[in-house]
């Protein structure tokens, strides 16, 4: 037999030779592909590593067998550009984004493969893009990272997402700046004629910048008073209520006979970009560090403030997550207001007890009046009368003849002598008995 055929009868015999074998209370299977020898630890469970030596003979006999150990070798690079052209364009609407995202990855693991970048070399990138931008931008590019290495495990490029160990840096609540109602009208007023309906819309209506540039005349509903988004940042309608004034404003505005669209330059296409207006008018009206997309925190600020619940804000802003609208909440003081004073009145009952009256000793009215002062009006004229502090001494007249002390008064009615000594009608003495004689 000649050495060729001999080595040839071996390989195949290596290429059919498979077997379980149990280590330290595991099972192992045994098999070739392609000449290499391989092992995989299964478990404790005999029957278990039978049925997955199986697949692997399945596998190998229908040429389908992929090794693990060759995955993850292609570079950052090359999938970097898969996931741009194979995931992103087609499903998001914010796909240079992630453009930018994967130069800067490139940048750094330019050359490296999947396979061998690990939580260390994720760290140190960290390190570095932080010194250059923010937290929150760092986070941005970290969540692309991630994601292309979900799609490479979905498409079997890779086996781990070495993200699952890198964390994210702390973020901050976010900016939240808004224009107080002085704010708009110095704005609205240094506006040129085109800018001032965008700028008006916008802080009516909470609608973002590319919302209203590619607003059309069919999406505005004059009859019921709605504007509908179609294309929105969520993918989702919305529709957004405006009221009478806005109403009239976009009404007033002059029609291109050529364009459906409601703002659009001369030549009728809509129009692209106002920024340097925009700038310009902020800095007529003396307002800094300020843009455009603050008149949509604008808007749900004031509907906050008016005592807008959050939940219909979200409704009307196309919040996704009701999380990003509670970042307004703390401009809602009223409700938070409203809220304790429920609680405080079910729960005042424990700590402040009921006064007893039925404890209290009953005094005659005449006492409960000493020490209080008492306005009538007699004649045209008022007449103050002050009951002293202590009960007046029987038989003593320390006012004038024309008056007497109520407590004095009150003790005569006490003991039954029921306006005895008043006979003059013009007298306040008598004023006074006529109203108290019949309690």
């Amino acid at each position: 037999m000649t050495n060729w055929l001999f080595y040839a009868i071996q390989e195949h015999n290596r290429e059919c030779k498979m077997a379980i074998f149990k280590k330290n209370d595991n099972w192992y299977i045994d098999y070739y592909v392609n000449g290499r020898r391989k092992r995989e630890k299964i478990g404790p469970n005999r029957k278990q590593a039978l049925i997955v030596l199986q697949k692997r003979k399945v596998q190998i006999a229908e040429n389908k067998f992929l090794d693990v150990e060759e995955q993850g070798t292609i570079k950052l690079e090359e999938m970097g550009t898969l996931f741009l052209e194979n995931y992103s364009k087609p499903n998001k609407k914010s796909w240079r984004r992630d453009e930018e995202i994967v130069n800067h990855l490139t940048d750094f693991f330019k050359g490296r493969k999947l396979q061998n970048i690990g939580p260390l070399d994720i760290e140190k990138y960290k390190r570095k893009r932080v010194e250059e931008v923010s937290p929150a931008t760092v986070n941005r590019e970290l969540s692309g990272l991630r994601n292309i290495y979900n799609r490479a495990i979905e498409w079997k490029m890779a086996t781990k997402n070495p993200m699952k160990a890198v964390k994210f840096f702390r973020e901050s609540e976010g900016r939240l700046r808004f224009l107080e109602k002085e704010e708009i009208e110095k704005l609205y007023n240094t506006c040129p004629g085109y800018l001032k309906s965008i700028v008006a819309l916008a802080i009516c209506t909470g609608m973002r910048k590319g919302e209203i540039l590619k607003l059309k005349w069919l999406d505005i509903d004059f009859r019921r008073k709605i504007v509908t988004i179609l294309k929105t940042k969520s993918q989702k309608k919305r529709e957004i209520p405006i009221g009478n004034g806005i109403s009239r404003l976009l009404l007033r505005k002059r029609k291109h006979p050529d364009s459906s669209y409601v703002f659009f330059q001369e030549d009728g296409r809509r129009i692209g970009s106002f920024r340097k207006a925009f700038g310009t008018a902020l800095k007529k009206a003396g307002i800094e560090d300020f843009t455009f997309h603050d008149l949509r925190h604008t808007f749900a600020s004031h509907l906050v403030m008016s005592g807008v619940d959050l939940k219909t804000i979200q409704e009307i802003m196309g919040h996704g997550s009701f999380k990003t609208t509670l970042r307004y909440a703390h401009l809602a003081q009223d409700h938070k207001r409203k809220a304790m004073e429920v609680f405080d009145s079910h729960m005042d009952t424990i700590w402040t007890p009921k006064e007893k009256t039925e404890d209290k000793e009953k005094l005659p009215l005449s006492e409960s009046l000493i020490g209080q002062d008492f306005t009538f009006d007699c004649g045209g004229s008022s007449v103050v009368e002050h009951r002293p502090s202590k009960p007046m001494v029987a038989g003593s007249n320390p006012v004038p003849r024309s008056m007497v002390s109520v407590a004095q008064l009150v003790r005569a009615l006490d003991c039954g002598s029921r306006g005895r000594g008043f006979k003059s009608p013009r007298s306040p003495q008598y004023y006074l008995w006529q109203h108290t004689a019949g309690c």
